[in-house]
């Protein structure tokens, strides 16, 4: 997705100076014009509330370490009803961060078993200027957690049986043919 889309709607700048050895705790939460303008770029009709914990960490003289949660209520459309549907998000963040230069394998992985069977180990985003923007870091957690065929609760899509010759999509062409109508 192109971060340029929703790069500024929501910065929360923190510099790694700012982060005491002991570690530092934040809460964030949107207001009404954050969530009004990452509504579109999400792709739902709106955003009726939307929170970010993260716990940030140093790693080193110049890495730093986010973790938290994104929690966040959307509203979207069914898919099948186009009835307006209410979703909860809840997206884990585990990310590190390096300066340009020392982008590598990650030294901290949520599952190591797991990084080491799948052959990828994470890699480090890069901490620009020194800082990172925690808002941006939210959005696009946000954005991840978004449900991209939102189904009311209850309702399925039931498709046409196959043994029903009326439904199948080549069923009007297919009595043209019977018809003679159609040149081969």
């Amino acid at each position: 997705m192109n971060k340029a889309i929703f790069e500024g709607a929501w910065s929360v700048t923190v510099r790694l100076d700012e982060i005491p050895d002991t570690g530092r705790h934040i809460v964030l939460e949107a207001g009404d014009d954050v969530r009004a303008a990452l509504a579109k770029p999400a792709g739902v009709d709106a955003i009726e509330r939307l929170v970010a914990e993260f716990d940030l960490t140093r790693r080193g003289r110049d890495g730093l370490h986010v973790s938290g949660e994104v929690k966040a209520t959307v509203r979207q459309r069914c898919v099948v009803t186009l009835e307006p549907v209410l979703n909860e998000i809840n997206e884990e963040v585990d990310v590190d961060y390096a300066p340009p230069g020392d982008i590598g394998p990650s030294t901290h992985a949520a599952n190591e078993d797991e990084d080491m069977e799948s052959g990828s180990p994470d890699e480090a985003e890069p901490l620009i200027g020194n800082s990172i923007d925690l808002g941006l870091l939210a959005t696009e957690f946000l954005i991840l957690g978004v449900d991209p065929y939102p189904r009311k609760a209850g309702v399925s899509f039931d498709t046409p049986r196959a043994d029903d010759a009326a439904a199948h999509p080549f069923a009007s062409l297919a009595a043209c043919n019977k018809k003679g109508t159609v040149k081969e």
